[in-house]
């Protein structure tokens, strides 16, 4: 027996283990690139882990310009001569991802034409990637706004329509119920995508293509019904007793469902709202379908991925970018989702 424990725990352990490899492995690599200056996306085999600092090889001539060498994981090699201040800080901001003046390149520099070759040792600028990504990218900050609109209507749209289909459907016994609760289930199965072309051309014809409230009002379909049947069973479990009583003391129906029924709900228009918001924010084919000026920012990033065959460190920062507020709205609301699910810390 104990040596079958021991077999169990072994495998498990294994498990975990590859678990573990298949999840860490991708994300250093990930954000290696992230961080990575130009250089280093040339060195082979690629570091795991990112590096902090740059360190270069200066040998003086005697015409005055400085040879600049650089370690890329199989000896020095020469990368740039030049005794020019301008074309050096270029090439460190460019090559190396290090923002210093080149007056300051060129002081520091100028200890070699005494000592001899030196290496020099220099912090990258960590955020040079993202800079370089806004840059480069130039639609890229109104596609972040759009976004964060986008998302926020998605919100709105599907909590105030769910909800209340929710509370109807656990509230109110009429014919089709059962039926309609199916229909709900099944629209939440098609793709966002599969109803992309048909709702195109219902929004050509409301004049609403190219819109963020009709981008808005597809990603909201199938939250819709997700919304509806999460609040719906939490609806079930607050008494009735509560709402007649709020009526009893003069509240009408629906000042009861605002101020009683409604915030006893939150937990789980929390856990609606973290759905459709990354429904709307992390989508890119629909967006390419329905939009053309008002572009959101996963699909800045995708086109940014797809079309760059230099410099990927830069869509590898904007895919930080997109990944960082859903970090954020999904931190924020944790709390009530997980006293919807039995307060489950996480």
């Amino acid at each position: 027996m104990d040596r079958l424990n021991i077999i169990q725990k072994a495998v498990i352990s294994i498990i975990l283990s590859a678990m573990v490899f298949i999840v860490v492995v991708p994300l250093l690599f990930f954000l290696s690139t992230t961080f990575a200056s130009d250089v280093e996306m040339s060195m082979f085999p690629k570091p795991l882990l990112p590096r902090m600092t740059v360190t270069v090889k200066v040998v003086p001539h005697d015409d005055g310009q400085y040879e600049i060498f650089y370690d890329s994981g199989d000896g020095y090699r020469s990368i740039i001569t030049t005794k020019n201040p301008v074309k050096l800080e270029n090439h460190f901001r460019r090559q190396y991802s290090v923002t210093i003046p080149g007056e300051k390149l060129m002081e520091d520099f100028s200890r070699a034409r005494e000592t001899g070759p030196a290496e020099f040792t220099y912090s990258k600028s960590l955020l040079y990637n993202f800079r370089q990504f806004f840059a480069i990218v130039t639609n890229s900050l109104p596609a972040l706004k759009n976004s964060i609109i986008a998302s926020l209507y998605t919100i709105l749209i599907s909590l105030s329509l769910g909800s209340l289909a929710g509370y109807v459907m656990a509230r109110y016994d009429f014919r089709l119920k059962n039926i309609i609760n199916v229909s709900l289930l099944i629209v939440r199965m098609f793709p966002v995508v599969g109803i992309s072309i048909p709702m195109a051309i219902l929004l050509i014809r409301f004049g609403l293509f190219d819109t963020l409230i009709g981008l808005a009002l597809l990603y909201s379909v199938p939250n819709i019904a997700l919304t509806a049947w999460i609040t719906s069973s939490i609806f079930i479990g607050i008494s009735k007793e509560l709402e007649e009583a709020s009526m009893v003391f003069g509240a009408n129906r629906f000042q009861t469902f605002m101020r009683i029924t409604l915030p006893l709900a939150f937990p789980a228009l929390a856990a609606s709202s973290m759905y459709a918001f990354l429904t709307a924010w992390n989508d890119t084919i629909s967006a390419l379908i329905l939009t053309d000026r008002n572009q959101t920012l996963a699909l800045v990033v995708y086109k940014a991925i797809g079309t760059t065959t230099s410099g990927i460190q830069y869509a590898a920062a904007g895919s930080v970018i997109l990944i960082l507020p859903a970090l954020v709205f999904t931190f924020i609301i944790r709390k009530y989702v997980s006293q919807m699910w039995g307060n489950v810390e996480f």
